[in-house]
């Protein structure tokens, strides 16, 4: 023990307990979740030991005390952002990417920023284990620039014009070390789960999580409760993320302080929205169908004006979804997310 150090010892304590067979495996209190957490984002673990205890807690699953735990630790070691006497909108999607369907995210964010909801959303470089297009690269594309920027002009941009995303690379590099180490084990760890669950705001808000299985949206459900979010939405959105689909009904949940979740079905066919998602094919092609969605044509427009509904009913700025798409026809067709676009290239 006195070889490893006792931060490594510790570690390796805390790997016994996720690690253990089915008969003995304790798992880890909230506590404990945060100090493993917080030891793998201070480089105290070695990169053998974060493996091992990453692709344990893959084959056990986690507690939703545990993902409770390792939030607490996010919120400690994370980028901050926020909104002083304004609610937020905060969206957490996986840092992996998209590569099956066009991602309509950033251009959701930009129309509700343009109506005045600050957004908040967070994100990385192309990693495992998809390596898909990120929400940067998607920005990018159309002329928005959010790496290489200091926390401090990301929230002057919040203030400014109400969105903001934060780059993991730039605003959270501890969690970034992470990475090397989620590459080897070539599966997603619960670690990937903290993207849904955390965001860098610190305030009042609504947070959307995004999710793909079941399991994983009730899980989900107990972690936030716990972490006391107060106002949360999950989505069973594209490849896990929030973006409602238009071939199918938008599987979504709300979830309140004090309250069972509430079931929330979205029908697009309801109202005429109804439709083949978009495939991805490359970045060059997104480009195109992005810029002329915010100017309300091309292939990404009826699923932009959908999301931009949807988010502003969940958002509680309407009291019917049917007030909401009125709004959100307004927007796109007033390009109020192209004028938005233009005043962030300055």
């Amino acid at each position: 023990m006195a070889a490893l150090g006792p931060e490594r010892a510790r570690f390796r304590e805390l790997i016994a307990k996720v690690g253990s067979g089915e008969h003995t495996s304790t798992g880890l209190s909230r506590d404990e979740a945060r100090e493993a957490m917080d030891l793998m984002l201070g480089g105290k673990a070695s990169e053998a030991q974060m493996g091992a205890f990453l692709i344990a807690h893959r084959i056990r699953r986690p507690l939703p005390i545990e993902l409770t735990g390792m939030i607490d630790s996010y919120r400690n070691h994370g980028p901050v952002l926020e909104t002083p006497g304004r609610r937020a909108l905060c969206f957490g999607v996986p840092y992996d990417g998209r590569s099956r369907t066009a991602p309509l995210l950033p251009l959701t964010a930009l129309v509700l920023a343009s109506a005045g909801v600050p957004v908040v959303l967070h994100g990385g470089d192309p990693m495992p284990v998809k390596f898909g297009v990120t929400l940067a690269e998607l920005f990018r594309s159309i002329g928005i620039n959010w790496q290489g920027l200091s926390l401090t002009a990301v929230q002057e941009r919040l203030e400014l014009h109400n969105l903001a995303l934060t780059h993991q690379p730039d605003h959270f590099a501890a969690a970034d070390r992470l990475l090397p180490v989620r590459d080897a084990i070539g599966k997603r760890p619960p670690v990937a789960s903290l993207e849904l669950l955390w965001t860098p705001h610190r305030g009042e808000h609504l947070l959307v999580s995004g999710f793909v299985h079941p399991p994983t949206e009730k899980r989900a459900w107990e972690a936030l409760a716990a972490a006391e979010e107060t106002d949360v939405v999950t989505v069973k959105g594209l490849e896990g993320s929030a973006d409602l689909p238009t071939s199918r009904a938008g599987i979504t949940a709300r979830l309140r302080a004090d309250a069972a979740p509430e079931r929330i079905l979205l029908h697009p066919r309801d109202h005429g929205l109804h439709g083949n998602e978009v495939a991805w094919q490359n970045l060059e092609t997104w480009q195109g169908q992005a810029l002329a969605a915010l100017r309300g044509a091309g292939p990404l427009a009826e699923p932009l004006r959908w999301n931009v509904a949807a988010y502003l009913w969940l958002a509680g700025l309407h009291p019917s979804l049917h007030q909401a798409l009125e709004q959100s026809n307004a927007l796109l067709a007033a390009r109020c997310g192209e004028g938005h676009r233009s005043r962030l290239l300055a």
